[in-house]
């Protein structure tokens, strides 16, 4: 279990200025409910360019609604130009320090503040948008390599286990590791390795046996999909098969959660349905 602080528990437990505002001038989208941490942060600010509101949404972990409500204490009353030189080093601070491998959040709270502030001044629509030269990295999270270089950078990390911890990108299948090695060289000022990144292979259930099929839900559970649960704390087990119906039981900081639901449907059965079969509905037991 991961060692919170006071501060970080209160804000968890009693979350400030959580929910929406309708006339927001500044709105920032960042990470999806696939991934396991979604935040919209809404600013408003006056004449003075003085952010004299800001409310969050936030679908993720303890973490996540701690960073997003501490996010929105410190905005309020600042000025925009003060605003946008946060760092999620301070939101971690504020907060009295977080767990390394949740610097995610604050990572995603920083992220959602720069999309808000953009926003507000017509440079982007409310979701963060990577260019046509950003490189998708890690799938399983939907990280690309500029996200990636600007956390190595703005906090010096040495590994690959620091970016995840700072990105969540390698918490998943792995299959990016080496891309993040490449990543941690070249902000480093080393050569870059010229290795294309291999293709994700697919995972068709069309003509396989039951057993087959069985095998191939149990490694996209063991490979896609707990890694992202046990990274905020959670965990599943796979209870049943049969055919296109399948069972599972949430554990550990997911089982009873409010988001569970949306977990089970965006998360579980949308890998599946991605990459075992398009029909399988999945039930929690």
């Amino acid at each position: 279990m991961w060692e919170y602080t006071d501060k970080v528990k209160e804000h968890f437990l009693n979350p400030r200025n959580a929910g929406k505002i309708e006339d927001a001038d500044g709105i920032g989208e960042v990470g999806s409910l696939a991934c396991g941490d979604a935040l919209t942060l809404y600013i408003k600010v006056d004449d003075d360019n003085i952010i004299t509101d800001a409310k969050f949404q936030t679908f993720g972990c303890a973490s996540a609604i701690a960073s997003s409500s501490a996010l929105t204490e410190m905005l309020i009353g600042k000025p925009v130009e003060e605003a946008e030189k946060l760092t999620n080093k301070d939101i971690a601070e504020y907060l009295g320090g977080l767990p390394r491998e949740k610097m995610h959040c604050s990572v995603m709270g920083q992220e959602a503040l720069e999309q808000a502030i953009k926003n507000m001044r017509g440079e982007a629509g409310t979701k963060a948008e990577h260019s046509h030269e950003g490189e998708l990295i890690c799938e399983c999270f939907g990280v690309f390599d500029e996200e990636i270089l600007q956390a190595i950078k703005a906090n010096d990390l040495k590994s690959v286990e620091d970016i995840t911890n700072f990105t969540k990108a390698g918490g998943g299948c792995g299959k990016c590791h080496e891309d993040l090695e490449r990543l941690l060289a070249e902000a480093q000022g080393e050569a870059a390795a010229c290795a294309t990144p291999s293709a994700t292979p697919a995972y068709p259930a069309e003509g396989m046996t039951n057993i087959q099929r069985m095998h191939l839900i149990e490694s996209v559970i063991d490979d896609d999909i707990r890694p992202a649960l046990q990274a905020d704390g959670g965990d599943i087990r796979l209870m049943d098969i049969d055919k296109t119906s399948v069972t599972v039981q949430f554990m550990g900081m997911c089982s009873g959660c409010p988001s569970s639901k949306a977990t089970l449907n965006n998360l579980v059965q949308g890998k599946l349905r991605e990459k075992v079969d398009p029909a399988i509905t999945v039930t929690e037991g």
